[in-house]
């Protein structure tokens, strides 16, 4: 499709289709903006690769990411927002408005909002990419049922890692979870389930140097930090949950970053470019959440609100 057909002036494009993105496009159709939500072809909302989501207020017990994030989307489009499946790769400005181009078209926005999540971070080690897909995973919910009976590592100590770790039990013989620290970093509730779970066990204070096999993973070699000491432990697949990068490649140097790639934004989802706000795992934040990503989508389409009325000559004095 050429790029320069079908242009549409929206008053707000949303780059994301997470909670985030979707709870600012819920505001933003409420406050009747014509609004487009951009859901990238390459990259998941992390929130659809979890089975169950148990600390969503509402839900009593676990609903899983996709069920939630479905009905985000309905309710999205129930106030009248578009939802287009595109893949962004730049944002630019000329004197009156933004365009943000994707892979066949680009949108013209009065402003935009910015809520493209983030991606599991990799180890770095020998034999990790050259084993992805053959062994080596960043999410439980997607391959879990490919390893049925075998030897699963997991590493990370975090809530995802746990979670994670929690949920490949219902199709390993074994999960071992190896956390470079000798304790975990992960909430109580799942630190109580993963130590009185039979098929979890724990390798402590040590970290992953290399991924072996030959045509799929056959085991790892760990190093111990403190004694430095290495050993080889035999496994059938490897899951790594040690954080996540922020998904703002497109973004190049057009706003303001962290020493981390995280987009810099004040408590009002304000970047340092008048007109682009950004919300949820893709901006500097301590928690990232499916319930603060949601809130930070809600104060991103308040102040995109803010924004255009004052575009329009209608804000409040």
């Amino acid at each position: 499709m050429d790029k320069e057909n079908k242009r549409v002036l929206f008053d707000t494009v949303i780059v994301g289709c997470g909670p985030a993105g979707l709870t600012a496009a819920i505001y933003s159709g409420r406050a009747r903006f014509k609004t487009v939500v951009l859901q990238s072809r390459l990259v998941a909302s992390q929130v659809l690769t979890t089975s169950e989501v148990e600390n969503y207020p509402g839900f009593v017990g676990a609903v899983s990411g996709f069920e939630l994030i479905d009905k985000f989307q309905k309710q999205a489009e129930s106030f009248g927002v578009e939802i287009v499946s595109a893949t962004v790769s730049e944002i630019r400005k000329n004197k009156e408005n933004f365009q943000v181009v994707t892979d066949d078209q680009i949108y013209d926005a009065k402003s935009v909002i910015i809520a493209s999540g983030a991606q599991p971070k990799e180890l770095g080690v020998d034999g990790e990419i050259r084993l992805r897909g053959k062994g080596v995973s960043y999410c439980g919910t997607c391959d879990g049922a490919f390893f049925r009976n075998k030897k699963i590592i997991v590493v990370g100590g975090g809530d995802t890692a746990v979670e994670e770790a929690l949920f490949l039990t219902k199709f390993a013989e074994t999960v071992t979870i190896v956390h470079r620290r000798d304790r975990l970093r992960a909430v109580k509730i799942l630190e109580e389930r993963a130590f009185s779970c039979e098929k979890i066990s724990f390798i402590w204070d040590s970290v992953v140097r290399q991924i072996e096999g030959a045509e799929k993973v056959e085991s790892i070699i760990l190093e111990n930090v403190k004694s430095k000491e290495k050993e080889k432990v035999f496994c059938d697949g490897v899951f790594i949950f040690v954080g996540y990068l922020p998904n703002v490649g497109f973004m190049k140097d057009f706003l303001d970053k962290d020493e981390k790639g995280y987009i810099i934004t004040d408590s009002n989802m304000v970047t340092s470019h008048s007109g682009i706000f950004a919300c949820g795992d893709c901006r500097n934040t301590s928690l990232r959440q499916v319930i603060t990503a949601c809130g930070d989508g809600a104060i991103a389409a308040q102040s995109a609100r803010y924004y255009l009325e004052e575009l329009m000559g209608v804000g409040y004095k």
